[in-house]
């Protein structure tokens, strides 16, 4: 069903589903370890690749899931929101989000998931996050320009490439592959964090 272009996304319906959605994307979130802020860094320590893992996992079945349902006619793909690509906006401010990520253990959706099972750090992390929006935007007059710096317009990696978007899908579960291969192989043996997380010092 198609909430957005049957104008229902603000309808009790929309809610409800939104709702559900939510729920059981931070209950997985949480049961694949994302509610711990250690487990979450540990990947740029190199000790613990599980948050790569699922978001690998997550990319190449969405790539996959939209091109097999726009294919089947059972979801225009068309329809699916894409954000202009402005360059210098979107490198800025992804270094200063992974440079957040790394320093605070969280990012925006699992620190809503640790802020859920009490983790006080998280809490911490969603004010500080609350602040920065705040700030931003009282600075956004000034900082207005910056939008205007790398502005390429709506693009899309068939596009850029000039593939299909089922090329691009295998593509992105080719990438996924080698990368779970490079974790089994060169990967740490074990879990780190287990003695952190169960009985170890917090």
């Amino acid at each position: 069903m198609n909430l957005y272009a049957q104008g229902l996304l603000e309808s009790p319906l929309g809610w409800s589903v939104a709702l559900i959605v939510g729920l059981a994307f931070g209950f997985w979130l949480e049961r694949a370890g994302f509610g711990s802020s250690r487990k979450l860094a540990a990947v740029f320590y190199f000790k613990d690749f599980a948050v790569v893992q699922v978001m690998f996992t997550a990319l190449a079945t969405a790539a996959v899931g939209l091109v097999l349902l726009d294919g089947l006619g059972w979801f225009d793909a068309s329809r699916v929101y894409r954000m202009e690509t402005l360059l210098a906006p979107q490198v800025l401010g992804g270094l200063i989000f992974g440079a957040g990520f790394a320093m605070g253990g969280w990012c925006p959706g699992t620190a809503l998931v640790g802020a859920a099972s009490g983790k006080l750090d998280a809490w911490a992390f969603l004010g500080a996050s609350m602040a920065g929006s705040l700030g931003y935007a009282a600075l956004y007059p000034s900082l207005a320009s910056l939008q205007e710096v790398g502005a390429c317009g709506i693009v899309t990696l068939p596009e850029l490439l000039g593939w299909t978007p089922a090329t691009v899908a295998l593509l992105v579960v080719a990438v996924a592959l080698a990368a779970f291969w490079a974790i089994a192989r060169f990967g740490p043996r074990g879990s780190p964090m287990e003695a952190t997380e169960v009985g170890g010092p917090r």
